[in-house]
């Protein structure tokens, strides 16, 4: 199996190249998913010459079974519920809530080492680029399509630069695009599609967030290759 990629940068030039049909729009916001996504996002937008932010979405796992979500928390306050879940497993509501405050502190924790005291960004009425590394089961995808809705976007446009063929199709009907640079079979997992897969770091996000703020290129990336697999 080939790798596609060299690592996320390259993953976002070549991402960036499917996006050119947005370019110009004034609207345009590109949204990065922490962290991951950040690298990439980066890429598309110094390509379109949209701003770029970040995006920070923890689930909330199901007690005992936390693999499992019953909703996620998002950048800007926004909470996200699966009623369905809590209701057929009987999660009690102070649960409920006792797991929101810990993965809130935690999602505070990274937007502060991320922004600092930069606000949250402003998207109703944009239209938004929403980008991570690629897409598995797109479990924090698809909480952050809906967390963004909350908040009454003009449009909000999914963009990986590789995904599972299903999830990508599934978020064609529920984001209002959906851009997969590539849909290999059989999928596996997003790290097999990198050369250089290693873990971002909260340093590099801030990093590449305070250098697109001042309109400067980042220093070079360091080359160490490292396998990974994203599930």
């Amino acid at each position: 199996m080939a790798t596609i990629f060299r690592d996320r940068h390259d993953a976002g030039k070549r991402l960036a190249q499917e996006l050119r049909f947005l370019a110009g729009r004034s609207d345009l916001l590109v949204l990065g998913l922490a962290r991951g996504g950040i690298p990439v996002a980066y890429e598309v937008a110094r390509s379109l010459n949209a701003p770029l932010d970040v995006f920070v979405v923890r689930k909330l796992g199901v007690p005992g079974h936390e693999e499992s979500a019953m909703g996620a928390i998002a950048t800007g306050g926004i909470r996200v519920l699966n009623p369905d879940v809590i209701r057929v497993l009987g999660i009690p509501a102070n649960e409920v809530e006792r797991i929101t405050r810990a993965e809130r502190r935690e999602l505070e924790r990274r937007e502060q080492a991320y922004r600092g005291q930069r606000p949250a960004p402003n998207v109703t009425g944009r239209t938004v680029i929403l980008v991570d590394d690629g897409l598995a089961t797109g479990a924090s995808m698809f909480a952050a399509v809906a967390a963004l809705r909350q908040q009454a976007p003009t449009a909000v446009i999914v963009a990986v630069p590789v995904g599972a063929p299903d999830t990508c199709e599934a978020l064609r009907r529920t984001a209002d695009g959906c851009v997969c640079a590539e849909t290999p079979r059989p999928f596996y997992g997003v790290g097999d599609w990198y050369t250089d897969f290693r873990q971002t770091s909260d340093a590099e996000v801030s990093t590449l967030l305070a250098d697109t703020a001042a309109g400067q290129t980042p220093a070079a990336q360091p080359t160490t290759r490292e396998a990974g697999r994203a599930t």
